[in-house]
C-alpha cells in the first residue's frame, strides 16, 4: 500500500484544514487507516483512527471533539478534518495503513509521507 498525504498548509488559530491521503492499490477497504502528527522535537503522535468499514472511530485524548477522521473506501482515500486549532497543533502530519487496528495505534506498517499544518497564533 502506497500513501500520499495532502492538505496540509498554513491556517489561523481558531481555524479549520482537512486532509486526504490517498492509498494505491485495489486492498484499501481490508485495511484501518490512521493519522498520527510528530511537532518539532517532539515523539511521534497517534492522532485519529478508523477501521476498515469506516463503522469505528477513535481519537488520541488532544484532539478528541475537534478532529474527524472518515473515509471513502470507493475513492480508496481516508480524510482527517481538523477543526478549532490551536498552535499546539502544529506538527507534520503522516497518514498510517495496517489490517490490525490495533497495530495501527503503535506500528502500522505502511506510511505516508508527512504534510505540515501550521497554526498561527
Amino acid at each position: 500500500v502506497q500513501l500520499q498525504a495532502s492538505g496540509g498548509g498554513l491556517v489561523q488559530a481558531g481555524g479549520s484544514l482537512r486532509l486526504s491521503c490517498a492509498a494505491s492499490g485495489r486492498t484499501f477497504s481490508s485495511y484501518a487507516m490512521g493519522w498520527f502528527r510528530q511537532a518539532p522535537g517532539k515523539e511521534r503522535d497517534f492522532v485519529a483512527g478508523i477501521s476498515s468499514s469506516g463503522n469505528s472511530t477513535y481519537y488520541g485524548g488532544s484532539v478528541k471533539g475537534r478532529f474527524t477522521i472518515s473515509r471513502d473506501n470507493a475513492k480508496n482515500t481516508v480524510y482527517l478534518q481538523m477543526n478549532s486549532l490551536n498552535p499546539a497543533d502544529t506538527a507534520v502530519y503522516y497518514c498510517a495503513a495496517d489490517r490490525n487496528p490495533i497495530v495501527l495505534r503503535t506500528a502500522p506498517d505502511y506510511w505516508g509521507q508527512g504534510t505540515l499544518v501550521t497554526v498561527s497564533s
